[in-house]
């Protein structure tokens, strides 16, 4: 059995689970990734962070910025570097869409999953998202606070 069926089946490697809290996704896409090898290797093996990551259109294309893949154990001297920047790889019209809404809009683009897909492909799942208030955070919290005690109540008494 594989380290990515073993993380749930979908061969998920890395969640930035403060994005939702930080930002309100409007829409998400899907993107590949050009990888080395040994950061493949790397990835199989489950060790990726996307937490502190995020999206940059630069010279008209988009790339993954400060997220860290370690270096693979068993690679010699072509290993690669853990923090490169890295190319995201989509059809030039989403490229457009995207930077369009950062540059006119001000929106931000967030990595919000690394998974391989059923092909075996490292894909990254990116959110166009707009920063939330101070107030927005805490009224996610209120709801994710019932939403738990609800469930336990359900749980207990239903």
């Amino acid at each position: 059995m594989s380290k990515a069926d073993k993380k749930g089946g979908d061969g998920l490697v890395a969640v930035n689970r403060r994005a939702r809290f930080d930002y309100e996704i409007e829409e998400t896409f899907e993107a590949g990734l050009q990888l080395v090898g040994t950061e493949v290797k790397s990835l199989r093996q489950g060790k990726a962070n996307i937490a502190e990551a995020y999206v940059s259109p630069e010279k008209g294309a988009l790339y993954l910025i400060n997220s860290d893949i370690p270096l693979y154990e068993a690679g010699n001297r072509f290993n690669h570097e853990p923090r490169r920047h890295r190319k995201l790889l989509m059809h030039k019209r989403e490229i457009e869409k995207l930077a369009g809404a950062v540059t006119r809009q001000g929106r931000t683009i967030v990595p919000l999953r690394l998974y391989f897909n059923n092909r075996g492909i490292a894909k990254l799942q990116i959110g166009l998202a707009k920063g939330k208030k101070t107030i927005d955070k805490r009224e996610t919290k209120k709801e994710r606070d019932w939403q738990r005690q609800k469930q336990r109540l359900m749980k207990n008494y239903g």
